[in-house]
């Protein structure tokens, strides 16, 4: 069986929209909340800039096992995640497109409310991307045979990169332009996206399952708890808390550098903000373009083993990149990272999926989630109480290395057989 590049392309534009908004909200909300030369800032404190800018975090950990869960069982003539993101994309395009107009909806009212407008439309931006995240990233594996959904899961990863170039280059001239013309192409691109993907994707009638066998549709399993009679999650499958605690702590590794890396390039290279922002575009780049590749790899030689081989080079780059006395290839590092993460993040979904009873697909995307967004909220504030015992920004990577090695130790402990299906059926390896 074939791998159907035209309909996975399509299920992409989903995951698209989701990470062209992210990088967009990410890079130039906390502009319009601490202020710029160009823009009056509306907070002066850092710690409540931190606050609300993990509040995606929050919802994540909160809405996608709940919505995933709904749409698991949600029967409708447009499908089971389609009512999601019919509901979901237009409302959070609309409150994203809003986000830049605060100071003119202020100014209809007599006392300031700018800081209120403006967190009234994060809010609904936030709650509303949390509908359909879960349900739209379901939508890949209940039209995906088990064996190909890593080389899927490579187009999807590479439309996401696409996005987050993107909001980078062209959303970076825009703003430069006029500060609401990235969010207001931003909340259209969104929309033009669900057009494509309404008009071109039928939901299959009987999503594909990992394991077509087993007749458990109807059972509804808890994580840690098993319930009606039936074993947790984890005790049914005890890979999947192995897999879900490594990709807990890749992500710690990686938002750490996410958050940190300008702070760090400043104080160990002098070099300036800016600059240190556009070392990372090699590494975006990379990651776009060798995520189909890390797919097929993990379809060829399994999922384990090319997670593993992503992991060994992630940590070889980080601790390269710790004993640099100077800048000069820290970008080319940056960039052999970049592989190493694609390998991981595009063969870390469609493992999990795969452990996913029949009929639980969009659940077991929520447990996903909640990993990766609890790491988004440890991670920044562990490696800040490092910083402040150390006193200096020098040991980033090192950090970053330890996260990345305690999730190779967590990946080692994940059976293949779990997480690798050739053709629907588990290998035995």
């Amino acid at each position: 069986m074939k791998l159907n590049i035209a309909k996975t392309f399509v299920i992409s534009l989903a995951f698209f929209t989701i990470s062209l908004a992210w990088t967009i909200y990410n890079t130039f909300v906390p502009i319009f909340l601490i202020g710029s030369e160009e823009i009056s800032g509306l907070i002066k404190s850092s710690t409540v800039l931190g606050v609300i800018m993990t509040l995606d975090n929050f919802f994540g950990l909160i809405f996608q096992p709940f919505f995933g869960n709904l749409s698991d069982k949600t029967r409708t003539r447009f499908g089971r995640r389609m009512p999601f993101i019919l509901a979901g994309i237009p409302l959070a395009a609309i409150f994203f497109s809003l986000i830049p107009f605060y100071n003119e909806i202020g100014s209809l009212f007599p006392f300031d409310i700018r800081l209120i407008i403006l967190m009234v439309s994060v809010i609904g931006m936030n709650f509303f991307m949390s509908m359909y995240r879960a349900p739209a990233t379901a939508l890949m594996p209940d039209a995906t045979p088990a064996g190909l959904r890593s080389r899927a899961n490579g187009i999807i990863t590479a439309m996401g990169g696409l996005g987050t170039i993107i909001a980078f280059s062209l959303g970076g001239k825009l703003f430069n332009i006029n500060y609401k013309f990235p969010f207001l192409l931003g909340g259209a691109i969104m929309i033009a996206a669900l057009i494509i993907l309404f008009i071109f994707h039928k939901e299959p009638d009987e999503p594909y399952s990992a394991d077509d066998a087993d007749d458990s549709e109807k059972v509804d399993t808890g994580f840690l708890f098993g319930k009606n009679g039936q074993p947790s999650a984890i005790s049914r499958t005890p890979s999947l808390l192995y897999m879900l605690m490594t990709v807990f702590f890749w992500y710690c590794g990686f938002e750490c550098i996410n958050a940190f890396f300008t702070l760090y390039c400043q104080e160990k290279f002098g070099i300036l903000p800016g600059d240190a922002t556009q070392m990372l575009a090699p590494m975006a780049v990379l990651f776009m373009i060798c995520a189909f590749p890390a797919g097929l790899a993990g379809g060829k030689i399994g999922r384990k083993k090319s997670m593993l081989i992503g992991n060994a080079v992630v940590v070889g780059s980080f601790l390269i990149i710790f004993m640099l006395k100077e800048h000069t290839f820290l970008t080319v590092l940056l960039g052999i990272s970049g592989v190493g993460w694609s390998l991981l993040t595009t063969n870390a979904y469609p493992a999990v999926a795969e452990m996913a009873p029949k009929g639980h697909t969009g659940l077991y995307t929520g447990y996903y989630y909640v990993f990766t967004f609890a790491a988004s909220i440890v991670s920044p504030i562990l490696y800040g109480l490092t910083v402040d015992i150390l006193r200096s920004q020098a040991y980033l990577f090192i950090f970053g290395g330890i996260m990345f090695i305690l999730g190779f130790v967590f990946l080692s402990k994940v059976k293949q057989r779990d997480i690798y299906h050739r053709n629907g059926i588990k290998t035995r390896t």
